[in-house]
Order: structure tokens, then C-alpha cells, then sequence
């Protein structure tokens, strides 16, 4: 590395921000992780999914190639040894190594209230959030750093960033999250490798939906949101690629919360009348 200012990597067509570039996406069959897929796709890389359902998994690989994207999709479940082998192998076999990998699986299900927790219901929550983060990082890390380095995209919560008094256990394995992506970050710039979060609220997906249910829900999201709308994948998406991209090559260690604006608006409200935190307050 020198002082050139040369060294800054150099764009020559912004709609193909990962032209020939191999990106690995865990849970990119649906949601926030099947459009973090697409735009990839879409901006040139060859795109190798971790899906634990079949027909998410062949949904948006037919998607991708129907729109002239590179896709395939590995039906796996990365919350276990097996299955974090069994995806980077297959990976490692057709590609040789990987350039971009997003840790995208999570989850706050099964919901489990602190009081009724148990050894069992924290186990579950660790592998989903944490476990898998660490486990797929660690299989793919030697590939990105012998083919000269790479960008790691670990999407987890705005949860992790605030106190969420939903679910402490959850929280505090988005936190986990966050901080592993800084400290990752920091270990491994000097190898070529740039780390970042995405910390995501209020985005409707499979898991969340923030549509149904609430009534007359479009004169709330001024209240629920400061920008004052309700998140798309897409808008995750948008951060992911410009994470994954040279458009970042300065960006590293950071947790970027893709939330509307909630983190800095406060975000989870009491209501002494239901005696209930609430993120989408109607009357309190």
C-alpha cells in the first residue's frame, strides 16, 4: 500500500458495481436477502445463495436468470456445522473463492420473553443470529484474503445498536453481531478485507410485517418513522451494494442502521395505558 492517491479504486461503469465479482449470501431466497441477490446479480456478480427452503431458493435463482443475473441457490441450513461446510464447499469448488459475503440469516423467532427463556430458547437464538455469523465469516475468510482481499456485509438489527426491551437475548446477539463486524474489521483491513453492518427496522418482509394489523396504518408512519414511510427490501439492498462495492473502499468497521431514522428518533415508546412497549405507538 502507498500514499498514491492512484490507490482509490477506480469505477468504470456504475451499473455494474460487482462486475465479475462472486458474492456469497446467506438466507437469499426471500426478503431482505432475495433482494440483496437481485441487485447484486443485476450489478454483474455471480450470486451463490444459502437458502434453507427449496422453493425460496429456486424462486429467485429463476428470478435472477430471467433477468440475465448469475445465480445458484444451495439448500442448506448455515445454523449448523453441515450445512456452513456444505455451502462453502460447494462454493470453493465451482468459484475458488468468494469476493463479497453477506451474513444475511436471522431472526427473532421463536419469540421467547426473557422470563420464560431457557438454555434452550438462547441456543436457538445464538445459532440463528450469532453462531451462523461467525461460522460462514470463518469458512469463506481464507478464500477472500488469498484472492487479495474482499467486503463482508453482516446484516443484523437496529436492535443490536438501542436497548430493545422486547427481547434482551435477541439484542444482545445483534450487539454481537455489530461488534464482531467492527473488530473484525480492524484485524483484517491490513489483509485487504472491509467489514460493515447494516442495522434494519421497520423494512416490510416474510418475517415482519408492519402492513397488516395496524388499521388505517399510512397516517402513523410519521409518528413511527421520521422519514415518515414504511422500508422495502430494497432499501436494505441499496446499502449492501454500495458496502459490497468500491463505491465504500474507504468504509470499514462500521454499522450502518438502515431504520428510517429510528435509532436517532428515539425508536420504542411505553404506554402506561397497555403497559407496553411498542415501536408503532397508535395512542399511548
Amino acid at each position: 500500500m502507498t500514499t498514491d492517491p492512484s490507490d482509490v479504486p477506480q469505477i468504470d461503469d456504475w451499473s455494474r458495481l460487482l462486475d465479475g465479482k462472486v458474492a456469497a449470501i446467506t438466507g437469499g431466497g426471500a426478503g431482505i436477502g432475495a433482494a440483496i441477490s437481485e441487485l447484486f446479480a443485476e450489478h454483474g456478480a455471480a450470486v451463490e445463495i444459502a437458502e434453507i427452503d427449496a422453493d425460496r431458493a429456486r424462486a429467485v435463482v429463476d428470478s435472477i436468470s430471467a433477468a440475465g443475473g448469475t445465480a445458484r441457490a444451495h439448500v442448506v441450513d448455515v445454523r449448523t456445522e453441515g450445512g456452513v461446510a456444505e455451502f462453502c464447499e460447494a462454493v470453493l469448488d465451482t468459484q475458488g473463492g468468494i469476493d463479497v459475503l453477506v451474513n444475511n440469516v436471522g431472526d427473532y423467532r421463536p419469540l421467547v420473553r426473557f422470563r420464560e427463556s431457557d438454555p434452550e430458547s438462547w441456543e436457538a437464538m445464538y445459532r440463528v443470529n450469532f453462531w451462523h455469523v461467525v461460522a460462514v465469516t470463518r469458512a469463506f475468510l481464507d478464500s477472500m484474503i488469498e484472492r487479495g482481499g474482499g467486503s463482508i456485509v453482516n446484516v443484523h438489527s437496529v436492535e443490536g445498536m438501542r436497548g430493545f426491551p422486547g427481547e434482551p437475548v435477541y439484542a444482545a446477539m445483534k450487539a454481537a453481531v455489530a461488534h464482531f463486524t467492527t473488530s473484525l474489521a480492524a484485524g483484517y483491513g491490513r489483509r485487504g478485507i472491509r467489514a460493515n453492518g447494516i442495522g434494519t427496522d421497520l423494512t416490510q418482509t416474510p418475517q415482519v410485517d408492519y402492513i397488516s394489523g395496524y388499521g388505517e396504518h399510512e397516517t402513523l408512519w410519521e409518528s413511527w418513522a421520521p422519514v415518515g414511510r414504511l422500508g422495502w427490501p430494497a432499501d436494505q439492498a441499496r446499502v449492501a451494494l454500495f458496502l459490497a462495492s468500491d463505491m465504500s473502499s474507504f468504509v470499514t468497521g462500521h454499522n450502518i442502521p438502515v431504520d428510517g431514522g429510528t435509532k436517532a428518533g428515539g425508536g420504542w415508546f411505553y404506554s402506561p395505558t397497555a403497559k407496553r412497549f411498542t415501536n408503532r405507538p397508535t395512542t399511548l
